[in-house]
């Protein structure tokens, strides 16, 4: 017995209906790739991916965007083959998020969504670790980029005329204030001193904690004062804190998210002590060459780390750029004894460039480019 003509329509009008649904499917995932845009599955859909969260994968064929000696500017202390590092490897490994692909970095198109904007990066050596990644991808991956690199005391700053773009390192590793008085030099937790200087850039990428650890003649302060209190010390992470909510305070105050974009960058790590990644305590990032396999870090999230998201969970006004758990998994990143200046002849603070930043800037290129309209 034939089924009902009403039925018959039904599965046709069904079984059309689905061919074209797999055809829109197919068709979007393909534009995806060809655009370059990021691509998401699973629950993050439809409000985007985790970029920051994933793991590290090792791929032969993977060329970085630059070699460090066609980069006339970078800094020697970042520079660690020419400091004699002797092995590669580092160079060969790509970060994959959990559940989108990363769309390749584009000088040219970095600098035309740019087009008139100043952006600055704020902060402490990390933060020119930073800054000379991404003008050493710019001036690779755009042919011909005519740029100009000043220096004048505290504040470094890339300019490509024809786009108008200048990208300014501007030093200062605690943000808040140092200010010389009777008793000597007061860290002063609840006071900014150099904010009118941080006024008037359409992107900033603030960073701090390395400097709150010195102690000894690397402690460039004396004393801590919070409110009416001046000690001696106190525990360094709660100073950190503190400090962050002044900035945190001084970011709701002067910036308008309308015109200026502030991300906060997640803590950089250090890899001095092995006992993290199941390690000898002895053993630090000297003779490293492979990340740690995952997406968890053995020892979880420092303390200071902690700290940062607390502040940046209370803030409207301000992103956490969450750098510091893919950071943790490459304790083959850094210059080691191929630095200078490094401390007891090891640099587990910085990282090679080539190297970890480039993929900061990966991250942040794709926030930038595929994010937000910057206006």
């Amino acid at each position: 017995m034939e089924p009902p003509a009403s039925t018959q329509l039904r599965s046709t009008v069904l079984a059309a209906l689905l061919v074209v649904l797999l055809h829109s499917a197919v068709a979007a995932g393909y534009n995806e790739q060809k655009h370059g845009n990021v691509s998401m599955r699973g629950k993050e859909q439809p409000n985007g991916c985790d970029i920051f969260r994933g793991s590290w994968a090792f791929d032969k064929s993977y060329v970085p965007l630059y070699d460090s000696s066609s980069c006339p500017f970078l800094e020697a202390e970042f520079d660690c083959p020419k400091n004699g590092r002797p092995d590669s490897l580092y160079l060969k490994y790509r970060w994959k998020p959990m559940s989108c692909v990363l769309p390749r970095f584009n000088g040219l198109e970095l600098l035309t969504k740019l087009r008139g904007k100043k952006m600055l990066f704020v902060g402490d050596s990390i933060s020119l670790n930073q800054w000379q990644s991404l003008t050493c991808m710019l001036h690779a991956t755009v042919p011909k980029l005519r740029y100009s690199i000043t220096r004048k005391d505290d504040v470094s700053t890339f300019s490509a005329p024809a786009f108008g773009v200048s990208l300014v390192f501007y030093r200062n590793p605690f943000l808040v204030e140092i200010v010389r008085e009777k008793i000597g030099r007061v860290l002063k937790l609840d006071s900014i001193a150099d904010g009118n200087a941080w006024k008037g850039y359409d992107i900033i990428m603030f960073n701090s904690w390395h400097w709150w650890l010195h102690k000894g003649s690397k402690q460039p302060w004396d004393y801590i004062q919070y409110g009416n209190v001046v000690r001696k010390d106190m525990d360094r992470v709660l100073a950190f804190k503190e400090g962050l909510k002044t900035w945190s305070r001084w970011v709701d105050a002067n910036i308008n998210p309308a015109v200026t974009k502030v991300f906060f960058q997640g803590i950089s790590p250090t890899h001095y002590n092995g006992e993290e990644w199941n390690a000898s305590p002895s053993t630090s990032c000297i003779g490293q060459t492979q990340p740690i396999a995952g997406s968890r870090y053995p020892a979880g999230l420092p303390p200071q780390a902690v700290a940062v998201n607390e502040v940046l969970r209370g803030s409207t006004k301000a992103t956490l750029f969450d750098i510091t758990v893919l950071s943790q998994l490459r304790k083959d990143g850094h210059p080691a004894a191929y630095g200078i200046d490094s401390e007891g002849g090891k640099d587990c603070s910085h990282w090679c460039l080539a190297g970890v930043p480039d993929t900061w800037n990966e991250l942040l290129y794709t926030m930038l480019v595929n994010g937000s309209n910057m206006g």
